[in-house]
């Protein structure tokens, strides 16, 4: 890894240039994905809509349908999936099971946050590329502070953020739109940090001058599905950014 003058390690090359960087929260920032993927199979699988139907697959219905999306888009997208025409209290009746089962596990056990991606940040944050943390999820707040790592970021546009201001959902780049406009960047001066199809769509979408892939399945098809919709490229952990600079 290549240091600066004083000894610190430098920005790595493939975000050097950008003045700040937004990164998504559950998958990237904080182990929280596979809860989250956890509790949609559970909620989804005891919902009568579903029974007799294909079961809810933790790595390519999550990735597919509800990753980066808010709890209701996703609901709804996985049911669609099935051939499904649900009310809107049906979908709603998923998303709160979903929720409700999230949050008893995060409560109990807490969520910890990647070293790789502590360790990127920490360099961010010496060399002054200012930092934001998105996410659908209007846990996003209290994950961070559970993980502590809160104070790693200058801004966080989470769920209950993108309600208020009536922010359209990921592949919509408003998230992080809105992110870059608190960090005062412009979007083709910032990157964008994603784990989800999604939101690295908006990414790509939105302008932003990077947008990198994190693949935590480490299988090719997540890596070749996250580079078609618009990652620069695709990591495993963000570590590899810091580890490759030598």
């Amino acid at each position: 890894m290549d240091t600066g003058r004083d000894g610190t390690a430098a920005v790595p090359r493939a975000l050097r240039g950008t003045a700040a960087v937004v990164f998504d929260t559950d998958g990237v920032i904080t182990d929280s994905a596979r809860v989250h993927a956890a509790a949609w199979k559970k909620a989804f699988d005891a919902s009568p809509l579903l029974h007799g139907l294909r079961p809810f697959d933790v790595r390519e219905d999550y990735l597919r349908y509800v990753d980066g999306r808010s709890r209701l888009d996703g609901a709804r997208a996985c049911l669609e999936s099935r051939g499904l025409a649900p009310s809107e209290a049906e979908v709603q009746t998923v998303a709160a099971d979903k929720e409700r089962l999230f949050t008893a596990r995060l409560r109990e056990h807490g969520i910890d946050a990647y070293p790789g991606t502590v360790r990127l940040l920490a360099v961010l944050r010496s060399a002054g590329v200012a930092t934001a943390a998105v996410s659908a999820s209007r846990h996003a707040r209290e994950l961070l502070e559970h993980a502590g790592v809160r104070d790693l970021f200058d801004a966080l546009v989470d769920g209950s953020e993108a309600s208020r201001l009536h922010l359209a959902g990921k592949p919509d780049p408003a998230l992080f739109l809105e992110a870059a406009r608190r960090l005062g960047t412009p979007a083709d001066r910032a990157a964008v940090v994603e784990d989800a199809l999604a939101g690295v769509e908006a990414g790509r979408r939105g302008g932003f001058g990077v947008v990198i892939g994190v693949d935590r399945t480490h299988t090719p098809g997540t890596r070749a599905a996250l580079l078609e919709r618009g990652a620069d490229l695709v990591v495993d952990d963000l570590a590899e950014l810091l580890d490759s600079e030598g």
